[in-house]
C-alpha cells in the first residue's frame, strides 16, 4: 500500500458508482487498501477486475451490475449493498459521462440521458443511503463534479451544467442533513489522463494548453484523485461540509 492511512476507513460500508474503470477503479483500489468493505455499481462487466483487487489487496469487493440512469436498479443495488456490508456511511458517486457536444446539436434525447447519468443518478443515490446514515449516526457523501464549470470551457454545455449542479446540490444536502452528522462534499478533478481520455480527447496540443494553465507541471492521473477522496470520506476531514475541493494542479485557483 502506499499514500495516505485512514484507520477509521477500515471496515466501513462504502458504495461507489463507476467503480471498475478509470478514476472510479482507482478509488475502489484505495477504499480496499485502507479495510473498508466496498460494493461498486457499473454497466459493463467487472468481475475480472474483482478478482484483480482481491489479489492485489487482500480484500474482495462486491460488483453489482447496474445501469446508474436506471433509479429503480440504482436503489435496488444499494439495498442489497446494505444487506451484504451494513448500512452505507461512504457513498461516492463517480459515475459519469463528458461525451463532447455542441448546443445546437443537442436534442431533448441527449439532454436526457446525459444529465440523467451526471447529475440525476447523483441526487437519487443520495436520497437512497440518507436513511441509512441517519440511522447509523452519520455518513460522508461525495459528489465527484469536475473544473469544467468553473474553466467556462465550451465543447460540453450540458455536461458542464451537470457538474455546477452538483456543486448545488451538494451544498444543499449539507444543510439539510448536517444535523444528521452526514457531511457531503463536492470532489472536482480538473483533467484526469485516464485510459479513456487518452484515447478520444487528449491532443498534443490540447495537453500542450492545459499544461500551460497548471501551476503544477505534472498532469494528473487516476490516483491522484484517491487521497483527496479518502480524505472526505474520513474523520480527518469531519469538519468540512458543503464544500468543494477541486484537485487540479493549480487550473482554477479557487478560493
Amino acid at each position: 500500500m502506499t499514500g495516505p492511512r485512514f484507520p477509521d476507513l477500515d471496515g466501513v460500508s462504502v458504495f461507489l458508482t463507476g467503480g471498475g474503470s478509470g478514476i472510479g477503479a482507482e478509488l475502489t483500489r484505495g477504499f480496499l487498501e485502507q479495510g473498508a468493505q466496498v460494493t461498486f455499481v457499473q454497466r459493463s462487466d467487472a468481475s475480472g477486475f474483482v478478482d484483480e483487487m482481491e489479489v492485489a489487496t487482500g480484500n474482495r469487493p462486491t460488483f453489482i451490475p447496474c445501469d446508474v440512469t436506471d433509479t429503480d436498479a440504482l436503489r435496488r443495488a444499494i439495498s442489497r449493498t446494505s444487506e451484504i456490508q451494513g448500512p452505507v456511511t461512504v457513498l461516492v458517486s463517480n459515475a459519469a459521462n463528458d461525451q463532447r457536444h455542441s448546443t445546437l446539436e443537442v436534442d431533448e434525447d441527449f439532454w436526457e440521458w446525459s444529465t440523467a447519468i451526471n447529475l440525476k443518478s447523483y441526487f437519487f443515490a443520495a436520497q437512497a443511503v440518507i436513511p441509512g446514515m441517519q440511522a447509523a449516526g452519520g455518513g460522508s457523501i461525495i459528489l465527484f463534479s469536475s473544473i469544467s464549470y468553473m474553466m467556462g470551457n465550451a465543447g460540453y454545455p450540458v455536461y458542464a451544467a451537470s457538474n455546477s449542479g452538483i456543486n448545488g446540490l451538494a451544498r444543499s444536502l449539507a444543510r439539510e442533513f448536517g444535523g444528521d452528522r452526514i457531511r457531503v462534499n463536492a470532489l472536482a478533478p480538473g483533467w484526469v489522463l485516464t485510459d479513456k481520455q487518452l484515447e478520444m480527447w487528449a491532443t498534443e496540443e490540447d495537453l500542450k494548453a492545459h499544461m500551460d494553465r497548471m501551476c503544477l507541471k505534472e498532469h494528473l492521473k487516476p490516483q491522484d484523485i484517491v487521497a483527496p477522496c479518502l480524505f472526505l470520506a474520513s474523520s480527518a476531514s469531519a469538519g468540512m461540509t458543503g464544500q468543494a475541493l477541486v484537485v487540479d494542479g493549480g487550473v482554477v485557483v479557487t478560493g
